[in-house]
């Protein structure tokens, strides 16, 4: 394990005991954009999935590189992203998987959904460890606005940014389910921003919240961060090699878990397509493949997928 600090770099005690290998600089312009450099420099190691041969999922790296500030953080389809300095959590989390998985459309969109749950599992968790309390346990719920966003009291409270990046060569991220390399082995970068200790008036929109806000109690956030940091990296460690393990067979056991969860099920949606294209309607469902199943206005049930579209609240 190796860690590289400069400045006012997140401290990451329980992070480094929990991930295989971290890195963490006081600001970046993403910390998907320098996950994906180093990788292309060799500055991240590259370790393929290991298989027992017992019939065990397969054992997964998982490194982390984490910034307290990023200049250009952006979302899904280029959508910016802001942090603030000593009160965002701004991380990615990087293992390779096998580019089947990555670039099967019947599976791949799982990838994000998964992320979702493993972000809601130590956000849960990481309260409860430091022993902070929801100000309203019910309106307060963390939830995921599918396809990448992360909810709290029907708010913005964080996103999730995966990333597809060939091991050899020029890297390009694109979204998972666009991208596809002839590798057979890919990494994974999952971005992951979240709103911890911003107040007021520093939210970047009125459909956005912060943690803070919805809890009492709450540690700083140098120590929730790293808390929350070091559960995601065992969740999605443990969740990812279970995944590709089987995919298929551990879709619909994800799809459970995320569908109490879903806070777009049964609202009303907009969708705009990279195309240009939009489609309003109701949510109505999540099918087998990750996608979500919208009724339009014109009465059709429209399947949309994750990788062609953005979709806001109508």
């Amino acid at each position: 394990m190796t860690v590289r600090r400069r400045g006012m770099a997140p401290y990451l005690p329980l992070t480094e005991q929990a991930a295989d290998h971290v890195v963490s600089v006081a600001q970046a312009d993403s910390t998907n954009a320098l996950a994906r450099r180093m990788l292309r420099d060799g500055e991240l190691p590259v370790h393929a999935p290991q298989d027992d041969g017992e019939g065990r999922p397969p054992k997964l790296a998982m490194d982390a590189v984490f910034c307290d500030v990023q200049t250009a953080g952006h979302g899904r389809l280029g959508r910016t992203w802001v942090s603030e300095p000593g009160a965002s959590f701004t991380g990615s989390f990087v293992t390779v998987l096998p580019r089947c998985v990555l670039t099967d459309p019947a599976v791949n969109g799982w990838l994000t959904v998964i992320a979702g749950l493993a972000s809601l599992e130590a956000l849960d968790g990481g309260l409860g460890e430091c022993g902070a309390r929801r100000v309203d346990p019910e309106e307060c719920r963390l939830t995921l606005k599918w396809p990448n966003d992360l909810y709290c009291h029907g708010l913005k409270l964080g996103g999730i940014l995966t990333e597809m990046v060939p091991l050899d060569g020029d890297v390009a991220g694109e979204d998972v389910a666009d991208d596809n390399v002839a590798d057979d082995n890919v990494a994974l970068v999952i971005g992951i921003g979240i709103n911890l200790g911003l107040h007021a008036a520093q939210l970047p929109t009125p459909q956005s919240t912060s943690l803070q806000m919805h809890v009492e109690g709450l540690p700083p956030v140098s120590q929730i961060r790293d808390i929350v940091a070091a559960r995601l990296a065992k969740s999605l460690r443990s969740r990812l090699a279970a995944f590709v393990a089987d995919p298929a067979g551990a879709a619909p056991a994800i799809r459970d878990e995320a569908l109490p969860l879903l806070w777009t099920l049964g609202r009303r949606v907009e969708v705009t397509f990279v195309d240009g294209g939009t489609l309003t309607g109701t949510a109505i469902g999540l099918n087998e493949d990750a996608s979500l199943q919208v009724r339009g206005d014109d009465g059709a049930d429209h399947d949309v997928h994750t990788g062609d579209v953005g979709v806001l609240p109508a």
